[in-house]
C-alpha cells in the first residue's frame, strides 16, 4: 500500500508543482486540500502518513482573514511532536510551523528575498536525515518578505541564506521547514509575476520580476538536480517510518 501524504495548499497559483510530481514518482499518494477554497483541514493525520504545507502570499498571522490557518497551525504542532508522522513546511508552511511552536515571524529586516539564493548548510544540516540530501550552497528560488526571526524552543537551524536568515529548520523528530521554494517550476514562478502575486507589500518593478523569472528559467536543470533529492528523501522518510 502506498504511503499517503496530506498536502495543504493556500492559493491556486502556489501548488506543489515539481515537488508533487517528484513525491508521486517516489511512490507517495497525495491528497491535496485546497484550504483557501473552503476545503476543511483535517483535525488529525489519522488517515495519512505525512503532511506537506505549501507557501502563500498571506502572513503566518492572518488567521482572521484566512480562517484555515488556525487549524493548519494546530495540525502542524500536533504532527511536529510525533515520531511516526513526517512534516515539511515550505515558505509559509515553514513560518506557520515556527509560529505554532512558539517562534516568531516578521518582515525580513534586510528586505524582500527575490530570485536565486545560495543555501548554506550548518553542520546540523549536513548531518540531518532530510537536509543532507541537499548540496551545500545549492541555489534556491525565493520570493518572500517574511522570515522566521525567533526560532521555537528546541528547534534546530539547518541552513542559512547569505543575509543570515534561517532557510531550513528541524522543528521536531520528523518535522522540517524550508523558507525557500524547492517546489517551484519556472512556469509557476513566472505566473506569480504575471498575476501580480506577493503584492502586499507592493510587488517589485515588472522589469525586475521579468529578469528574475528569466534567471529561474535558465536554472531549470540546476534546480531540478538540486531539489529533487530533497523530495525523494522526504518520501523515503515517510515510507520507512513505522
Amino acid at each position: 500500500m502506498r504511503a499517503r501524504l496530506l498536502v495543504i495548499q493556500h492559493e491556486d497559483d502556489a501548488p506543489a508543482s515539481w515537488f508533487g510530481d517528484w513525491l508521486e514518482a517516489a511512490g507517495l499518494q497525495l491528497t491535496v486540500v485546497l484550504a483557501h477554497r473552503g476545503e476543511p483541514v483535517p483535525e488529525t493525520l489519522a488517515e495519512y502518513d505525512g503532511l506537506l504545507v505549501l507557501g502563500g502570499a498571506m502572513s503566518a498571522y492572518d488567521d482572521e482573514t484566512c480562517a484555515w490557518l488556525t487549524p493548519t497551525k494546530r495540525l502542524i504542532a500536533a504532527v511536529a511532536a510525533r515520531r511516526d508522522k513526517a512534516f515539511l513546511g515550505i515558505c509559509l508552511g515553514h513560518q506557520l510551523a515556527a509560529v505554532s511552536l512558539g517562534g516568531t515571524v516578521a518582515p525580513n529586516p534586510v528586505g524582500r528575498a527575490l530570485g536565486l539564493t545560495p543555501v548554506r548548510l550548518s553542520q546540523e544540516g549536513v548531518d540531518d536525515p532530510l537536509l543532507r540530501a541537499v548540496p551545500d550552497g545549492a541555489r534556491a528560488v525565493q520570493w518572500n518578505d517574511d522570515v522566521v526571526t525567533a526560532m521555537p524552543p528546541q528547534a534546530i537551524g539547518l541552513a542559512e541564506a547569505p543575509d543570515g536568515t534561517v532557510q531550513a529548520a528541524r522543528f521536531g523528530p520528523l518535522a522540517w521547514g524550508v523558507q525557500f521554494h524547492p517546489e517551484v517550476s519556472p512556469t509557476v514562478f513566472a505566473s506569480w509575476g504575471a498575476v501580480g502575486a506577493k503584492s502586499d507589500p507592493p510587488r517589485p518593478p515588472d522589469e525586475e520580476v521579468a529578469a528574475v523569472a528569466s534567471a529561474v528559467a535558465g536554472a531549470e536543470d540546476e534546480l531540478r538536480q538540486s531539489w529533487r533529492p530533497l523530495a525523494q528523501r522526504f518520501a523515503d522518510i515517510i515510507a520507512s517510518t513505522p
